[in-house]
């Protein structure tokens, strides 16, 4: 991902990693595939909040559809390895990227965040994802107070796989990717598919779910003024 500063996420940033993903399943040549971002500040600071203020619930739901339904379907039906390797935060819809692979690799400098809540937003997607991670009481605390977590207390929570030195994230994530590399692809695939079948269980249905609430927020004058507050630079007026 190459979008200054922080690879907001927009229409155009997630078409192109949809678009990649695409490409990377049609090549019998790939065997896995990393997604990280050019930048050592940031994985992804979320999604681009300028498009979302003033915005509809319509417009918000479209954008969902493909940022949660046509990147997660196609990570479902991937049938090769996917590996987030985190140069630096991710936030909110960069958590979405990261977590929707298979394996997480993040630099010690890296944190994970669901900010959402600041700015009268929910942390839709991660409603249904955190608890099942790490327990319905501390993913309460960490999506209602928008307080990041560090990549070690994320690793001990069994979010991110493995924790290295900023410099060697992306080679870790590489020696992970030849280690998959390594085995039958078409195992590979037909294995593959039986785990995310096996922990699929209700998770479409329950993102569709949380994808209707928070379309039903942006809408609401307190959605609106925390994006407006967030793009001016001041605290919202509740």
């Amino acid at each position: 991902m190459h979008r200054e500063p922080v690879n907001a996420i927009n229409y155009d940033l997630i078409e192109e990693i949809n678009d990649a993903y695409r490409l990377a399943a049609d090549d019998d040549s790939v065997r896995s595939i990393i997604l990280t971002s050019a930048f050592d500040r940031a994985f992804s600071g979320g999604m681009d909040l300028d498009m979302m203020e003033g915005g509809s619930g319509l417009e918000l739901r479209r954008f969902l559809e493909t940022l949660y339904f046509d990147m997660h379907d196609l990570q479902y039906r991937m049938g090769k390895p996917t590996i987030a390797a985190l140069t630096g935060p991710a936030r909110a819809a960069g958590v979405t990227l990261a977590v929707s692979c298979d394996v997480i690799v993040g630099s010690a400098s890296a944190s994970i965040g669901y900010p959402e809540i600041d700015v009268g937003l929910i942390p839709a997607m991660h409603f249904v994802h955190l608890p099942r991670q790490i327990g319905r009481h501390k993913a309460f605390e960490l999506l209602f107070t928008g307080d990041p977590m560090d990549a070690q207390e994320a690793a001990d929570r069994g979010i991110i796989n493995h924790v290295v030195p900023q410099d060697e994230v992306v080679e870790t994530a590489r020696e992970l990717a030849a280690s998959f590399n390594e085995k039958s692809p078409l195992v590979m695939e037909l294995a593959r598919d039986s785990y995310m079948r096996s922990q699929d269980l209700d998770y479409r249905r329950n993102i569709e779910n949380v994808v209707e609430t928070i379309c039903n927020i942006v809408e609401t004058d307190d959605a609106q003024e925390g994006l407006r507050a967030y793009i001016e630079g001041r605290k919202p007026d509740w």
